[in-house]
């Protein structure tokens, strides 16, 4: 946890300030004067220092950096929090035609051409509110017999057929509760607030179902990720009130583990709470990896309780950047130039890893790049680095030299993108993730039992996975649900980048 910088509260008088400067033209400047004046200047400067907000280089060091940012295409205000029509992929679309002109009528301005429909029509966006459940009550028509008594009730509609939940409804409650953060009790109060009642544990009893129906679903992406290239895994501490540990077991930690593993072009992102650490996890998965594959690349920080500790389980161990780079972050202030120096190094790193993507570069293609142009630089700032150490430059308990011997001890595998094909820079991908497991804890504070987390693993699993393959995840949950027979028959043919093939045809 970050210490509260605290600033000390200083009373400046302006006029004995000017009665010193005043004095200090006609003779030397007296050791008390000076000090006031030094104190004053010091707690102006304190007030006019601006406050660092990010890591990014230029935030946390002073002037100009020569590598420049990549500017995202079409984007010509950043930051600005518009969004065109064309972001609202999956909105209602309504066309309107023309009241009056058609294709191919005569222009009614000059009467001489003629008009043709634009490949581009003007657009225009309107965005209204609504429950995040709706409900629809059905007042059945019953008439009774003045003579005999008989009722005679009006049939159910057929858009009344079906239980009383419908899928989407429970697609939308997983994605409220394990995608967004947001607990049974407060969808709750939500929905009673809008006149639709919906109490926590109906919430909870959908949500137990809905899981079984799909566990299926996520042990075939289990087994997918398994198979991945590259595996990124980190966790981050859970609270799970009532969990039955193993005697033998003498750990009280509680986590929830994240892997996100790129296999093929998909990325599939998996969650696993309990009182296993991350390598542990990652160790469960790639027992279910093929014996003909080569090692994966697996990307993690240096801790060595996220490294799987398997017999014949072997990985390429790739260390994250990010965090080397964030041991000089924290010591700017007291190491600037020095600092400057290893963050700008870094960022042109970077930089060349964002033109890698821009430009679409394969493994290889990658691999050859980093090596021509962020090999010679790192090599540099390694060399730097040890002298430092060698040269006496730097006091190796410092901040400033812990955080270089952070970088030396563990260079080759924190540089292993410049040996290996498709390494990635760092681990921030699952550190992204892992957010959505660190929402719930923050809004629910804690899962009730084992089983409570499993479902929450298994959710999140899932729309997370949607998230980084650009899928819409109440459509996809809502399919799953609807066809979970067929899914949990052949699962491979419901994952989120194919499930649409799997979909009956309509008749």
């Amino acid at each position: 946890m970050k210490k509260r910088s605290l600033r000390r509260s200083i009373e400046i008088d302006l006029e004995e300030l000017d009665q010193v400067i005043d004095r200090a033209t006609r003779t030397p400047l007296a050791e008390s004067d000076a000090r006031k004046l030094k104190t004053a200047l010091h707690a102006m400067a304190e007030r006019l220092k601006p406050k660092r907000t990010t890591e990014k280089t230029s935030a946390v060091t002073p002037g100009n950096s020569p590598a420049q940012p990549l500017e995202r295409e079409g984007c010509t205000s950043a930051g600005h929090g518009r969004h065109g029509a064309a972001d609202f992929t999956h909105a209602n679309k309504v066309s309107v035609a023309h009241p009056t002109l058609a294709s191919g009528d005569r222009c009614p301005d000059c009467g001489k051409g003629k008009v043709y429909l634009q490949k581009e029509p003007a657009t225009l966006v309107r965005i209204v509110g609504q429950a995040p459940l709706a409900a629809t009550v059905f007042e059945m028509e019953r008439l009774r017999c003045n003579a005999c008594g008989q009722i005679f009730q009006a049939p159910e509609p057929v858009t009344g057929h079906g239980e009383k939940y419908h899928m989407t409804a429970v697609a939308m409650m997983a994605l409220l509760k394990y995608g967004t953060g947001m607990p049974f009790r407060r969808i709750e109060r939500l929905q009673l607030q809008l006149g639709m009642p919906l109490p926590a544990a109906t919430q909870w009893e959908l949500m137990e179902t809905a899981a079984g129906l799909l566990r299926l679903v996520l042990e075939e992406l289990i087994r997918q990720g398994a198979q991945g290239t590259v595996l990124h895994n980190d966790d981050t501490a859970m609270r799970v009130l009532r969990l039955v540990r193993d005697t033998a077991d003498k750990r009280n930690g509680v986590f929830t583990s994240g892997i996100i593993s790129v296999a093929g072009g998909w990325k599939i992102a998996l969650f696993f709470t309990g009182v296993k650490h991350a390598g542990e996890n990652m160790a469960e998965v790639l027992k279910r990896r093929a014996r003909e594959l080569p090692p994966p690349i697996q990307m993690c920080d240096a801790l060595s309780r996220n490294t799987p500790k398997l017999e014949g389980i072997k990985v390429v161990l790739a260390n994250c950047l990010a965090h080397g780079r964030r041991h000089f972050v924290e010591v700017v202030e007291n190491f600037p130039e020095e600092c400057r120096y290893v963050l700008e190094t870094l960022r042109a790193v970077y930089h060349n890893d964002a033109l890698t993507r821009q430009n679409k570069l394969s493994p290889a293609e990658r691999l050859r790049f980093h090596q021509e142009q962020s090999g010679p630089p790192l090599e540099s700032l390694q060399e730097w680095m040890q002298a430092q150490f060698s040269e006496h430059k730097t006091e190796p308990n410092s901040g400033l030299g812990r955080a270089i011997s952070y970088m030396l001890n563990h260079w080759e595998k924190l540089t292993l993108f410049l040996r290996a094909a498709g390494a990635p820079l760092d681990n921030n991908v699952v550190e992204r993730a892992l957010k959505m497991a660190i929402l719930h804890r923050k809004n629910a504070f804690f899962y009730k039992t084992r089983n409570g987390a499993s479902v929450g693993d298994l959710f999140m699993s899932l729309i997370h996975t949607c998230a980084l393959n650009g899928v819409n995840p109440f459509e996809y949950l809502t399919e799953l649900l609807r066809n979970s027979a067929a899914a949990r028959a052949h699962p491979a043919g419901w994952m989120p980048w194919n499930y649409r093939a799997s979909l009956p045809v309509a008749a």
